[in-house]
């Protein structure tokens, strides 16, 4: 049957194409405080993402383009183009294989993503490290009433992404991004492979992996003529485990990994609950309480944490209604050094096709030599519009 037999209609069924348009402010409490950075006090950005998804009639195959694009006024590092997704995958009932650019999140904490790791972090978007680069892969996965088993092949290593010398959230040195080094003399063509399991066993979702490849997480050290920051990008083997119990209104939460690294076998952890109220306010919303615990024993010849000693203290408030609004707030204290990060989001839907961002962080306490202390003047309050098309 010809294509002009099925009809328009019919070719196109399985056919999405949608987006979203956002502009940015950030507003900045305190003036920059190193040499080169834009003095401003206010930055905007404008960033669109377009998505492009099609499944045949059988729904065995399907394919995915998502792209983004930001532009931003004063960091020329911060303005750039990524895929997020680019794939054509074919699945029957217990088998799927995937072939192209992806995403893939594990992990069940709030306050830190200890276990996330097949993709790279797209840190000029936000310096909660939640935004992600598109990673080449090749999935191949077996649902079976034992659980999920995946397997990765990764055949090209993202870098991560920094602000330039006139953006803030930089460090007192500038960042030579352009000239990383690698362990392997495969640089980032080196073959990297995780294999994950996961399945749930009644009121428990269990998650476990092994990952063998390239840290996602660079090492810094000094070196250039102009004493620059080096990125250095070894090669570890980490297994990672994801744990979250639901009993009732209460999620307890477990995610750890151990690691062979540059220099030192690493141990992290995250650990805690939620607890929610349903209901509130006449039943206009829902609360819940969260609290995290973190720990990661690295040394300081490894790449960088801030999350080793750490307790996370917040709430969320989600409501009832077709606003789908939300607030998250809480901070993070370091149990050593009593500094301690606050951070609120909220968001709301105004009207159909727009949606209203607002974004709070703010550090106190932070102390020459600590992770957070060359970012510790960029607290800031962030507004964001998005329009769906």
């Amino acid at each position: 049957m010809s294509t002009s037999e099925l009809g328009v209609a019919d070719v196109y069924d399985k056919l999405d194409i949608s987006g979203n348009i956002a502009f940015q402010l950030r507003g900045f409490t305190q003036n920059s405080m190193w040499k080169d950075q834009n003095t401003s006090d206010i930055e905007s950005s404008i960033s669109g993402e377009w998505e492009i998804r099609w499944q045949n009639n059988s729904n065995n195959q399907r394919v995915s383009f998502i792209t983004f694009a930001r532009w931003d006024e004063n960091d020329k590092k911060r303005s750039h183009v990524d895929f997020r997704e680019a794939y054509w995958a074919y699945q029957n009932e217990d088998v799927e294989l995937l072939i192209g650019l992806n995403k893939v999140f594990w992990g069940v904490a709030e306050s830190v993503h200890l276990i996330d790791i097949i993709n790279q972090t797209d840190l000029v978007e936000n310096i909660n490290q939640e935004e992600k680069l598109g990673q080449p892969m090749i999935r191949l996965a077996f649902q079976e009433d034992y659980g999920l088993l995946s397997f990765y092949l990764l055949p090209y290593f993202r870098e991560r992404t920094f602000s330039g010398p006139d953006g803030r959230f930089r460090s007192e040195a500038p960042i030579n991004a352009d000239n990383a080094k690698y362990q392997s003399s495969s640089k980032r063509k080196h073959l990297d492979f995780a294999i994950r399991y996961s399945h749930y066993f009644g009121d428990v979702d269990l998650g476990f992996y092994y990952f063998n490849g390239t840290n996602r997480d660079p090492r810094l050290s000094m070196g250039g003529v102009n004493s620059e920051l080096l990125l250095n990008y070894d090669q570890i083997e980490q297994i990672g485990l994801d744990l979250q119990y639901t009993n009732s209104s209460w999620l307890w939460k477990l995610e750890s990994f151990v690691r062979d690294g540059y220099a030192d076998s690493i141990f992290a952890g995250v650990v805690g609950f939620e607890y929610t109220f349903y209901q509130v306010f006449d039943g206009i919303g829902d609360v819940g309480i969260l609290f995290e615990y973190q720990h990661d024993d690295r040394s300081s010849v490894e790449s960088i944490t801030s999350a080793d000693n750490d307790f996370f203290l917040g709430s969320r408030w989600t409501s009832n209604n077709m606003n789908d609004g939300s607030i998250l707030a809480g901070f993070i204290l370091d149990k050593k050094t009593s500094e301690t990060f606050y951070s609120i989001e909220a968001k709301t839907r105004l009207k159909e096709n727009f949606l209203l961002s607002l974004e709070l962080k703010v550090a106190t306490n932070s102390e020459l030599g600590e992770p957070n202390f060359p970012q510790s003047r960029d607290d800031y309050l962030e507004l964001q519009i998005n329009h769906y098309f």
